[in-house]
């Protein structure tokens, strides 16, 4: 087994949580029962994102690794008069992969199970069988059979709603599967950082950032606060290794090591960093993968540009079916990314940050 009984532990309650894009106080509470017996100082913004600290050998450089703990959900837009809900995404959906799913809603009761609907295929017209249904056309159904009914139960316009879906680890233990992936693999990975880390010539901060999903908001008010002179987001990549995807639309594969992003959509990275990063996977001989996201970003697309700027790396661990109920991630790209980023901020001095924007 790579990791231990009660970080897997932690890994599966953090991705069970509930926390869409405005709704994350249940993965941030979680975070920071964990962070609290390592961490030096424990601090929030006013938007909502954790912020912990761990004193170094030096004040500075301020190193950040940040992680986000929002998932991609829904919201409740409208109830019919039969007792059915119409929800609209947080985050960026693909409509065809949300039929048939269960969901969770968290209302002022509780929380309650649906499924996703649409009209049956048996009262389709042939051309309407192959059009990718929207979201729009689609609704939940929570076992009610009157709007008064839903009310009843608690659902109100403007309830969060995420995926239900269990993590579970695979038979042969290299594999693990479930939701929110997408970020709480780098909101762990970065509790993992700071848990790990001893003497480091630098002030190290880990940050659960909040928002990511709808526009990288968290991001800016926490690079605000913390000032970084150096970050490491680390991330979910897209695995290229499932079929149908070209090598040059998704280059990374699971199972073969964390990812550095060359570039994204959101962000070109350090140059100097990521010869640095790319430097310290070879001298640990941990296996890495150079890839690119030409479409979408991280937070990193905010933090760089924070203040006077900041320089930035993205590092992925290669991730099949992000954005979905159900990803699929190896364990061992897991470890191996907490490793490099450890070994990484364990070199990052004053006069190595210095030299990433060295003229």
């Amino acid at each position: 087994m790579v990791f231990e009984k009660e970080e897997l532990e932690f890994l599966k309650r953090l991705t069970e949580s509930f926390g869409p894009p405005g709704f994350e106080k249940e993965p941030i509470k979680i975070i920071k029962e964990h962070v609290s017996r390592f961490s030096d100082e424990i601090t929030t913004d006013k938007l909502g994102t954790l912020i912990y600290r761990k004193k170094g050998l030096n004040e500075q450089p301020r190193v950040l690794v940040a992680g986000h703990v929002d998932e991609v959900g829904f919201i409740v837009t409208n109830v019919t008069k039969e007792g059915f809900i119409s929800f609209t995404g947080l985050g960026g959906w693909f409509d065809q992969v949300l039929l048939a799913q269960r969901v969770q809603i968290k209302t002022k009761k509780g929380k309650i199970i649906g499924v996703i609907g649409v009209k049956p295929p048996h009262l389709l017209k042939p051309e309407e069988r192959d059009k990718v249904i929207k979201i729009d056309k689609m609704f939940i159904d929570i076992g009610a059979t009157s709007k008064e009914e839903v009310e009843e139960m608690g659902v109100r316009i403007g309830d969060p709603i995420i995926p239900y879906s269990e993590f579970t680890v695979t038979m042969n233990g290299k594999v693990a599967m479930g939701k929110a992936f997408d970020d709480r693999l780098g909101a762990f990975i970065a509790a993992q950082v700071v848990k790990r880390i001893n003497n480091h010539p630098n002030t190290l901060y880990g940050a659960a950032t909040v928002q990511e999903e709808v526009g990288l908001r968290g991001a800016r008010t926490a690079a605000y606060k913390i000032n970084p002179d150096a970050a490491i987001i680390p991330e979910v990549d897209i695995s290229g290794d499932a079929p149908g995807i070209k090598p040059e639309e998704a280059p990374a594969k699971m199972g073969k090591g964390p990812s550095i992003i060359t570039y994204d959509a959101s962000m070109i990275p350090n140059q100097e960093l990521k010869e640095f990063i790319i430097q310290v996977a070879e001298e640990e001989r941990i296996p890495y993968q150079l890839s690119q996201v030409k479409k979408g970003g991280t937070d990193a697309g905010i933090i760089h540009i924070t203040g006077v700027g900041c320089p930035c790396i993205v590092v992925g661990v290669p991730t099949r079916y992000i954005h979905s109920h159900v990803g699929v991630f190896s364990l061992e790209d897991l470890e191996n990314t907490v490793k490099l980023i450890v070994s990484a901020v364990k070199r990052l001095d004053r006069e190595t940050v210095e030299n990433f924007t060295k003229i």
